[in-house]
């Protein structure tokens, strides 16, 4: 029997049951495939339940505010993909009729859909053979045929070998079925081999070097980058800004942020808070969170601070009722503190 079809058998008992596997709704699949690119599906499940019954279907996500859209997506980073998402779904509506392209080369136009999302709605909407290939198939095919090449450098020899493996006659359920195997069987420390439904054919469990494959790509040095953040607060309002760099958190909001080069004392920040806006600032309930992100860390030190008429801020900044400050999306940095300290204020 081959390789494909081995893999094809070993889904059909064993899938898993997952609602997005449930339909061949091409927006839903859309949807599942954009929030797990970068999630666990643990993680990622009650998101991607929530934001399908509040944005059913691709006209009520075109429709809707980009606050609503990344609210609805606050904590699951990577908010490129939420900006996307809105970009895309009123392009839909508003140039293709609210139907989505139905083939690989046409979907691959669209912003913020890359080959494997493209691949997943073609080959489970459409029936179109063409191998998905995400980070549960390289750990497969790397393994499978021992490639003794780091991770980073061999997406072409996977898709060559996904696509050989490939079984014409059903991709969509090959597709889900080599992604479950990675997922299930063959994780990424402590895998099943005896369970694997493909274990004959592999060479890494021959060589038993199966913990060696994939070779994993040198790691880069993270940057390290230091936001001191303070919520000017007046009476029962506070003072946010929406992020509009080209940065992390684009679209998101914060309170007020000095990023400084190195770590500083509280007293070094209301030092530069008073020099900058020439008023004795006094800052209090100071906590300090980490944050990792997949390429920088950030040590934050966050505050709050009273003010009264301060123009300085009131030009540049929102002024938000407290009570009303769970209905703006923000960083999960920033959410921490907010959900501590904020219900003393309330």
């Amino acid at each position: 029997m081959k390789i494909g079809e081995k893999i094809l058998n070993w889904y059909n008992k064993n899938k898993r049951d997952l609602p997005w596997r449930e339909t061949k709704d091409p927006y839903k699949i859309w949807v599942s495939e954009i929030i797990f690119q970068q999630t666990r599906i643990n993680q990622g499940y009650d998101y991607y339940l929530k934001f399908i019954i509040k944005f059913s279907d691709i006209y009520c996500l075109a429709k809707a505010d980009e606050i609503e859209v990344l609210k609805a997506w606050e904590g699951l980073g990577y908010y490129s993909r939420a900006r996307n998402m809105h970009f895309t779904a009123k392009y839909i509506v508003e140039n293709l009729n609210g139907k989505f392209p139905n083939s690989f080369d046409e979907l691959l136009k669209l912003k913020g859909v890359g080959k494997y999302t493209a691949v997943a709605i073609a080959s489970i909407c459409y029936n179109e053979p063409v191998a998905v290939v995400d980070g549960n198939v390289v750990r497969v095919i790397s393994r499978l045929f021992a490639i003794n090449t780091p991770q980073n450098k061999i997406k072409n020899t996977i898709e060559f070998e996904a696509n050989k493996m490939l079984v014409n006659s059903n991709p969509c359920d090959f597709n889900q079925g080599i992604m479950d195997l990675g997922a299930m069987i063959c994780k990424p420390s402590n895998p099943d081999c005896i369970s694997c439904p493909i274990n004959s054919n592999c060479k890494a469990l021959k060589l038993n070097q199966v913990s060696n494959f994939p070779i994993k790509a040198k790691k880069t040095e993270k940057k390290k980058r230091f936001f001191n953040y303070v919520f000017f607060v007046n009476n029962n309002n506070v003072y946010v800004k929406k992020r509009t760099q080209n940065d992390i958190w684009k679209s998101l909001y914060e309170p007020f942020l000095y990023e400084s080069g190195k770590k500083i004392t509280a007293k070094d920040f209301e030092k530069y808070l008073t020099d900058k806006f020439s008023t004795k600032i006094v800052l209090r309930q100071n906590m300090k969170l980490k944050h990792k992100l997949s390429h920088q860390e950030i040590y934050g030190s966050l505050f709050i601070a009273n003010i009264f008429e301060l123009k300085a801020i009131a030009d540049v900044m929102e002024c938000v009722p407290i009570n009303e400050i769970s209905k703006y999306p923000f960083s999960k940095l920033v959410n921490n503190y907010i959900e501590i300290e904020f219900q003393k204020l309330i």
